[in-house]
């Protein structure tokens, strides 16, 4: 198990799965063939073929006085996903995230850089036919931004699904707090708004005694979008300007030590960004 000090805080990493060489549908531009020059991305992000390595993972944020998690996953029993094994899943998440010392009840926060399937799917769980609450005693924190604009979205089948069975029921329990994108969550933890990936996308900025770490959100799926900012995701909403948050975001955290928390980089998950060249590349 995965764990960070940042001054007085602690992340800790809870996987729910891991892939390798299964990512192309949501970085179709990282081919093997593109992704194999970027050696500094072997052994921890990518194989010697140049497969990337994937993860879905929550981070566990232990302040002084606070216990947040941040993005949820998958979920299990969820129904009607675009990417069918991600349909009735029954993986141990709740498990291991108490064998890591984090029942349920023990989050006070439950924090969602943004509302895609992948990131609140243990917002809930089934009991009795119901989706309720997995995090009984803690408050939801959603973009207002983001809320507002998948509340109105009905294009998707697949996310208004999601909607319903991860987002809506939170809100009907009177779980859900709508956030700004820049809003402070604690004297430790703030938002930074990173948008384009959706439009109320939102990075995780931590700061404790004069140490800072990041966590990433889709801002970037993968760190081979360190290297390339223009490979952009399939599901990025608004690519032009996920690429220029892309753009953006390495020049201002590069040769600073900030730590950069990946919220899909499997392996090593967290790094510090440098110049490399006319580029940047993310030391492990």
């Amino acid at each position: 198990m995965q764990k960070w000090r940042i001054g007085k805080v602690t992340v800790t990493k809870i996987v729910e799965m891991e892939v390798t060489g299964g990512s192309r549908f949501i970085l179709p531009q990282a081919t093997y063939e593109a992704v194999l020059p970027i050696a500094w991305l072997k052994p921890h992000f990518a194989d010697e073929r140049g497969r990337l390595k994937m993860s879905i993972h929550a981070l566990v944020i232990e302040t002084p006085d606070r216990r947040l998690i941040v993005d949820t996953c998958l979920g299990n029993d969820k129904q009607d996903r675009r990417v069918p094994t991600w349909n009735n899943l029954q993986t141990p998440f709740l498990a291991d995230l108490a064998a890591a010392g984090f029942p349920r009840e023990s989050i006070d926060t439950v924090l969602c850089t943004h509302l895609h399937v992948d990131h609140v799917g243990w917002n809930t769980m089934l009991e009795r036919g119901r989706w309720v609450p997995t995090f009984p005693r803690a408050r939801y924190l959603m973009g207002r931004v983001e809320y507002e604009h998948w509340r109105h979205q009905h294009e998707r089948d697949d996310m208004n699904a999601v909607f319903a069975d991860s987002v809506a029921p939170i809100h009907d329990a009177g779980l859900a707090e709508l956030v700004e994108t820049d809003q402070r969550i604690s004297d430790e933890i703030s938002l930074v708004p990173t948008i384009g990936h959706t439009p109320g996308h939102v990075s995780v900025l931590i700061r404790s005694d004069g140490e800072e770490a990041l966590i990433t959100g889709d801002f970037m799926h993968h760190p081979c979008q360190i290297a390339h900012p223009e490979w952009c995701s399939a599901a990025d909403s608004d690519p032009e300007q996920a690429h220029r948050t892309r753009d953006r975001m390495p020049g201002e955290l590069a040769n600073r030590p900030v730590l950069v928390i990946g919220t899909h980089f499997a392996g090593a998950t967290a790094g510090r960004i440098l110049r490399d060249g006319d580029a940047y590349r993310l030391a492990v």
